[in-house]
């Protein structure tokens, strides 16, 4: 079967089941983990932040972050597509009691202009309290699109004018690095806090890391254990991690030909009306003339390929290490044989 879900369906190689295998464990809780704790350390100092912590999933590092920093009735300003939003089970609301204000975005990239439209009158005791801006790099609804370095300052401007944090889901950052060619530090230090996820294109089974500074990080771990993610000998998933980050970050470009390769075949089939521009590993695409995704996956499906609905007539195809040039191959010529 050929799995174009997403790229969280990644399966541990034989060589990163070794190295969990092997992990040097201790409880976690109690901060004596050596894995856990040189894997946090690692990804910190990458991001140039003081602080890492290490938590089952990117959804629990993107719900830590937001709740510490904010209080219940505050607003965070993100775009309407935004996984904080649309895929963590309305968490924003229900762990922080914070409600959510959407900016007009472009592929889910929106401007330092829409976030200064979107700020409430401090003074207006009858209007929340704007407190944080969620950026989502790269955009999982815009298509996997890349944001702008030069776009993030200038947002970056606005908050510290208004006394606003940011936070960066960074899910797929790394391939959005592999795009820019830009470093991690040079991102992290325009964030209070970054989500980097493991389990997605760099294919750990398992572990989202948060970073920022000391203080924070330390109000997370709080926050970590009252959610239930404290975890005792993690060693063995975190050494995935280390693994994923050894081996699995340059090879992120693959994913990014084969995705354009997988794009530029679909834009040309008679049925799909429109496909979102390929900027990393994620094709978004709309089928012509009402057609419903639903019965094409379906028909998909029988072939032996799976991908997801994103919408009514809408399909989400993603590309990750499992897939190769002869899946890729094949996908496209079971499209083509669809009518």
């Amino acid at each position: 079967m050929i799995d174009l879900r997403s790229d969280t369906v990644t399966k541990p190689s034989a060589a990163m089941r070794k190295a969990m295998l092997n992990a040097a464990v201790g409880d976690d809780v109690f901060g004596e983990d050596p894995t856990v704790n040189s894997l946090e350390a690692r990804v910190a100092a990458l991001f140039g932040h003081e602080a890492g912590l290490y938590c089952p999933s990117g959804t629990m590092t993107n719900q830590i972050a937001i709740n510490i920093h904010t209080h219940p009735g505050d607003e965070i300003i993100c775009d309407e597509g935004a996984h904080i939003y649309r895929y963590e089970g309305g968490g924003t609301m229900a762990t922080s009691g914070c409600s959510v204000k959407f900016v007009p975005s472009d592929h889910g990239r929106f401007t330092a202009e829409d976030v200064a439209a979107a700020i409430n009158d401090p003074n207006a005791q009858w209007l929340a309290r704007t407190r944080l801006v969620n950026i989502e790099n790269t955009c999982n609804r815009g298509g996997g699109a890349v944001w702008s370095l030069k776009e993030v300052d200038k947002i970056r401007t606005v908050c510290s004018l208004h006394g606003l944090a940011m936070h960066m889901d960074g899910a797929r950052i790394f391939n959005a690095l592999s795009v820019t060619k830009e470093k991690p530090e040079e991102w992290g230090k325009r964030f209070d806090t970054i989500s980097i996820c493991l389990s997605k294109g760099l294919g750990a089974p398992v572990g989202s890391i948060l970073v920022g500074n000391k203080v924070l990080m330390a109000n997370a771990r709080r926050v970590r254990k009252r959610l239930g993610g404290g975890m005792r000998q993690a060693g063995i998933l975190a050494a995935a991690g280390h693994y994923a980050l050894d081996h699995h970050v340059d090879r992120l470009v693959e994913d990014h030909v084969r995705a354009t390769t997988l794009g530029d075949a679909i834009a040309d089939l008679p049925y799909v009306d429109h496909v979102m521009p390929v900027e990393t590993n994620i094709i978004i695409f709309t089928l012509a003339g009402g057609r419903e995704a639903s019965s094409m996956l379906t028909e998909l499906k029988g072939s032996g390929i799976i991908a997801a609905a994103f919408g009514p007539n809408m399909v989400r195809m993603v590309l990750h290490l499992d897939i190769d040039d002869t899946d890729v191959d094949r996908t496209i010529a079971v499209l083509k044989k669809l009518q």
